[in-house]
C-alpha cells in the first residue's frame, strides 16, 4: 500500500513489521502521479495507536495517498508525547486555506457529555461545515458520526444506560451499493458507546441511506447519497486487543462493568481475544477511497473544482 507518512511516525516501524507497504517520501516524489491527499483529524486521546489503527485500514489500496495528521487545538494532551504532535500534527487553522480528496475524523470519548459541553464543540462545527466546501467526501467515526450527524441535519442521539461493548454480526442492506462491495452476507464490528441514533430517525432524512446493520448493534454504516459524508458508529480500525484494554480501564472506574459481548472465548477475560473483523475494515476503507474518493475527485484539487463535480452527483 502506498500511503506516505513521515519517516520519523511511530507508525512506520509498526506496520513494517506487518508487511504493509509504506512509501517513503524520496520514492513518492519520483512518481509521475497526482497522490490522493487524505487528511485525517485525529480527536482520540492515545494518537499514536489510532495512527496505527487508521493507517493499517487504508492499507489495502493500489492508490497512492499523502496522509496529513490534523489536531484541533493545541492543548497539552496526557497521552501524546508534545514532540510527536509538535513534528507529526497540523493544526486545523493552519491547513484550512486547503482541499483534500478525503477526510477522516476519529471518534472522542466524549460520550457522556452533551455537545455544547464539549470545550472545541464550535471548532468542530467549523471544521465540519468547512469539509463541505474543501473535501471530495469525509469519513465521521463514532462520536464524530453523530456529532456530525447533529449538526447536518438535526438529529439528536440517545444515551443507553450500559455501555455498548463487544463484537456484533452486521450484514449489507444493498447488495449493489459501492461501499459494501465485496462484503460477505454477514461480518463483524466492534462497537464501544454509549450513543445511539434510531434507524426511523435515519430514515426520516431523504439524503441519507442505511448500509449495514446489526439486530443487536443497530445502524452501523449510513452515507450521504451525494457520496459526500460516510457516518461509521464502530470501529473496523481496532486492533484485536482494543476493546480488552478498554475493558481493563473500565473496570478501574467500575468494577461491576460487563465484558465485552462475543469477545473473549467461553466469555473468560483470560482467553485471548480472536480478531474476525479486518478483512471487513480493510475493504470498506478500501472501497471508500477507491469509490467515494478516487472515482469522483477532481484531478485539479481545488476548492472551484471540488464543489463543480460534486454538484453532478
Amino acid at each position: 500500500m502506498p500511503i506516505k507518512i513521515p519517516g520519523q511516525l511511530p507508525a512506520l516501524s509498526v506496520l513494517g513489521k506487518e508487511n504493509i507497504f509504506v512509501m517513503s517520501e524520496h520514492r513518492a516524489a519520483n512518481q509521475e502521479i497526482r497522490p490522493m491527499q487524505v487528511a485525517i483529524l485525529n480527536l482520540m486521546p492515545n494518537k499514536i495507536e489510532t495512527e496505527v489503527q487508521i493507517l493499517r485500514m487504508l492499507s489495502n489500496t493500489p492508490l497512492q495517498i499523502n496522509i496529513e495528521f490534523v489536531r484541533i487545538h493545541k492543548n497539552v494532551s496526557k497521552n501524546t508525547p508534545k514532540e510527536h504532535l509538535d513534528n507529526f500534527y497540523c493544526l486545523f487553522d493552519d491547513i484550512k486555506h486547503k482541499q483534500y480528496d478525503g477526510l477522516i475524523i476519529t471518534g472522542a470519548p466524549l460520550a457522556l457529555l452533551d455537545y455544547a459541553e464539549v470545550s472545541f464543540w464550535d471548532k468542530i462545527c467549523e471544521v465540519f461545515d468547512w469539509a463541505e466546501k474543501n473535501v471530495t467526501s469525509t469519513m465521521f467515526s463514532c462520536w464524530a458520526a453523530h456529532a456530525a450527524l447533529y449538526h447536518y441535519y438535526g438529529l439528536n442521539r440517545h444515551l443507553r444506560q450500559q455501555k455498548l461493548s463487544g463484537v456484533y454480526q452486521h450484514y449489507p442492506l444493498d447488495s449493489k451499493e459501492e461501499l459494501t462491495r465485496g462484503f460477505d452476507e454477514s461480518f463483524n464490528v466492534p462497537h464501544s458507546r454509549y450513543g445511539y441514533i434510531n434507524q426511523a430517525d435515519y430514515q426520516s432524512i431523504d439524503e441519507l441511506n442505511i448500509l449495514a446493520q446489526s439486530a443487536d448493534a443497530g445502524v452501523y454504516l449510513v452515507a450521504s447519497k451525494n457520496k459526500r459524508q460516510v457516518y461509521l458508529t464502530g470501529h473496523p480500525e481496532y486492533d484485536t486487543a482494543t476493546l480488552h484494554e478498554e475493558y481493563l480501564r473500565d473496570c478501574k472506574k467500575e468494577a461491576s462493568t460487563p465484558l465485552p459481548i462475543n469477545y473473549y472465548q467461553d466469555d473468560n477475560v483470560n482467553n485471548k481475544p480472536t480478531g474476525s473483523w479486518r478483512s471487513h475494515g480493510s475493504l470498506l476503507f478500501t472501497n471508500w477511497l477507491n469509490y467515494y474518493v478516487y472515482q469522483i475527485t477532481p484531478y485539479q484539487l481545488d476548492a472551484n473544482n471540488i464543489n463543480s463535480v460534486l454538484k453532478k452527483q
